[in-house]
């Protein structure tokens, strides 16, 4: 799998894959492992994640009325990703505060989604690279 820049099959195959090793009870790497806590959490998701050409071949659009589940997870590991290192800066705090506040990490990072997906949106929209200002003062409105 490309590292920086990957493919929607690679993204989907990654899910699917690791899906598998986890419920045959393969070792999984770091990423896997984390990927797999996510997955496990979204049980909505594991007849997708179990059908690999399926999920591949599968188009989600809003009009369907069906959230796009390898969107969603790729978006928990961003997500998680950001605040395990902090960047950018003080988002482990925020992110900290808001899971107290919801009394939940799966929670707060459904509403950090949020905040991400707008801020995505209106960069892309405006043909502009995200903004971690805009970022950061959406997710401290959450608080």
């Amino acid at each position: 799998m490309t590292i920086f820049n990957p493919t929607r099959e690679e993204v989907r195959r990654f899910f699917c894959d690791t899906w598998k090793k986890k419920t045959e009870g393969h070792i999984l790497t770091p990423m896997e492992t984390l990927a797999s806590d996510w997955m496990s959490q979204h049980p909505e998701y594991h007849a997708s994640l179990a059908n690999p050409e399926d999920a591949v071949a599968q188009d989600y659009t809003p009009d369907r009325g069906e959230s796009n589940p390898f969107l969603h997870l790729s978006m928990h590991l961003s997500i998680s990703e950001q605040i395990s290192i902090d960047q950018p800066l003080g988002i482990k705090a925020l992110a900290e505060k808001l899971t107290k506040k919801l009394g939940s990490e799966h929670e707060a990072q459904h509403a950090m989604m949020e905040c991400l997906g707008q801020v995505m949106w209106e960069a892309q929209r405006e043909g502009q690279p995200l903004s971690p200002e805009k970022y950061l003062e959406a997710l401290q409105k959450l608080n």
